[in-house]
């Protein structure tokens, strides 16, 4: 049974995407065992206690320095002991002692296509606005291991999705989430906790 951490920082419609799954089934051998958010009063903390997971905040504003956020937090997961991190738009910067201490068992979700419109500053809302004003004709989303860089580990699942006239950052942030992020998320989950995937190097080999 893989054992899950869900961080979150907002409504959490990933995480909702999540519990769905495994309770549909499309999510297998896999127990959500605590979520943490670095923000109190979001949704995401609503919907795990809903759900009957544990739910934790942590926030950056609670501590005089950064480090001893940074401390409070890998001891949290520490203390919940998980096989697997996922960051369901968990806008934290992550530590480098964090990525050490959990090598190849952080993953991310990010809204676009990598290596387009990833890295410093591309996250939320931003990634549709930047590719709405660049005219892309096709975005989508990734879910990546994570490493030292910012958006730069093994990529695992990438989906794209059109973008349609008319589309405003809302609308194509709503189309991006239901057409890619809330599918390839659950899959590469159930992927993970069924041993279809492996880390070689800088890529993810997927053996079916």
């Amino acid at each position: 049974m893989l054992k899950v951490v869900v961080c979150v920082s907002g409504g959490g419609t990933n995480l909702q995407a999540i519990i769905d799954s495994i309770a549909a089934g499309k999510i297998t051998n896999t127990e959500i065992i605590g979520v943490i958010s670095n923000n109190y009063g979001v949704k995401s903390i609503e919907r795990a206690e809903k759900a009957g997971i544990p739910a934790f905040v942590l926030s950056p504003k609670d501590y005089s320095e950064r480090s001893e956020f940074n401390k409070a937090f890998l001891d949290k997961v520490k203390e919940l002991d998980p096989d697997l991190v996922v960051l369901a738009g968990f806008l934290v910067r992550i530590p480098e002692e964090f990525v050490k201490e959990y090598s190849n068992r952080i993953v991310n979700i990010h809204p676009s296509l990598i290596p387009s419109f990833c890295g410093v500053g591309y996250y939320g809302l931003k990634v549709h606005e930047k590719a709405l004003e660049r005219g892309v004709k096709i975005t989508g989303a990734t879910v990546h291991f994570v490493n030292e860089g910012m958006d730069e580990g093994p990529i695992i699942a990438q989906k794209p999705v059109a973008v349609e006239d008319g589309d405003t950052p809302e609308i194509l942030q709503r189309r991006v989430m239901e057409q890619a992020e809330w599918v390839i998320l659950p899959k590469a989950i159930d992927d993970i906790a069924n041993g279809r995937i492996k880390v070689s190097g800088t890529k993810v080999i997927s053996a079916f």
